[in-house]
This record gives C-alpha cells, sequence and structure tokens, in this order.
C-alpha cells in the first residue's frame, strides 16, 4: 500500500460526488472509494489523481486516458493511443525526459507499423508536466484534427498540433506513400530528448 492519500478525478460529465477533487474526497492508505457515471460525452477522456500535491502526483504517472466511442462507432481505421508525457529525474522541476507512451525513443527503435492506403486513428493526449505546452507534428503527411473527439467533424487539416496539459484530440490519416514517416515534438529541445518516433508505411502506395 501507499502511504500518501490518492484520488480518481474523470474528465467528462459526472456529480459532484464523483469528482475526485474537491475537500474531503481523498482516499486514504488501505481506504477504497467507487467511482460510478455514465461514460459520456462520447470523445478522448483523461482521468488523473487530483490530490496534492497534484504537479507531483501527476508526474510520477498517475494519470491515464479513456475513449468513449458515440453510438455507431467511428469508420473502420488502425488505432493507437498516444500519451505525451515527460520526467524530472533531478526534482528541480524542469523535465530531462520527453516521450510519448512513457519510453524516449521508442518507436524510434521500433517503428509503428502501418498500411498505405488504410486509414490511421490517433487517439492524443497531453499529460506533460512542467511545460505549459506539447505538441505532435508528423512529416510528410497532413492530419484531420478532431478536438477532444467529441465531435464527428474535424476542426481542421494540418501537420502540427499544440495541445495545454489535459487537451487531447483524434488524429486521422493515410498513408499515401511507403517509407518511413518521422513524427515528433515541434519543439527541438523535447525531440532532442527522447519525444520523436517513426511510422513505418508498408504496402503497394494508392494512386
Amino acid at each position: 500500500l501507499g502511504t500518501h492519500p490518492h484520488s480518481i478525478h474523470f474528465h467528462g460529465w459526472h456529480p459532484p460526488s464523483m469528482d475526485g477533487a474537491l475537500a474531503g474526497q481523498e482516499v486514504p492508505p488501505g481506504g477504497t472509494f467507487v467511482y460510478e457515471f455514465d461514460a459520456d460525452p462520447f470523445g478522448l477522456h483523461l482521468y488523473h489523481c487530483h490530490t496534492v500535491p497534484l504537479k507531483r502526483h501527476i508526474h510520477k504517472g498517475l494519470y491515464g486516458t479513456f475513449i468513449v466511442d458515440p453510438r455507431g462507432s467511428r469508420p473502420a481505421a488502425d488505432e493507437l493511443v498516444m500519451v505525451m508525457n515527460a520526467f524530472d529525474t533531478t526534482f528541480d522541476a524542469e523535465n530531462e525526459v520527453y516521450a510519448v507512451n512513457t519510453v524516449a525513443n521508442a518507436y524510434m527503435h521500433d517503428p509503428i507499423r502501418v498500411t498505405v492506403g488504410r486509414p490511421v486513428r490517433i487517439y492524443l493526449v497531453n499529460v506533460t508536466e512542467f511545460d505549459p505546452i506539447n505538441s505532435f507534428h508528423l512529416h510528410g503527411m497532413f492530419f484531420d484534427v478532431f478536438r477532444t473527439g467529441t465531435s464527428l467533424q474535424p476542426s481542421e487539416r494540418t501537420d502540427t498540433l499544440m495541445l495545454c496539459q489535459g487537451e487531447r484530440a483524434i488524429l486521422e490519416t493515410t498513408f499515401r506513400y511507403p517509407g518511413d514517416f518521422m513524427f515528433h515534438a515541434h519543439q527541438s529541445e523535447f525531440a532532442e530528448l527522447g519525444w520523436m518516433g517513426l511510422f513505418r508505411a508498408e504496402g503497394a502506395a494508392t494512386t
């Protein structure tokens, strides 16, 4: 068991008794609490500990994401979740390592394999602590942006997206050509400290 109280705050609609952030809603070590609410609205959502010191609880990994599909679901696509995060290894409130899905440079060493001509859907979430924004840039491609995933119509088409902490978006694209496509934060420091990867598109190019 841990030695600190914790809570879970879910983004989305819920009654105040399920908020996890109000006074007296912390769960002490050895205690239990059942969160119950309707999964609404549809979209891409975040949950995290909301107990002080909040920045340290989030920084140490007490967060996650959950997806509520719309009725009838979204069009078929290959899907993956990307959680942008970072790590203050010297405890000076400055990040020394940046990553997507926790492991720095993981997808440089093991590229994400996709198929030319097949739609790809990325559930992108920013939970980076100690930096006001993080970003996602995809080389050689553009993608449709569905902010928070709460609409079935894209808000923009771009190749770079900035998100504050807690913001999230669904990105949809289709690779036109085979080969390796780099993706990374478009803050150079973040990319050089681990927030970088590759998509490896395979198959015949469409005409």
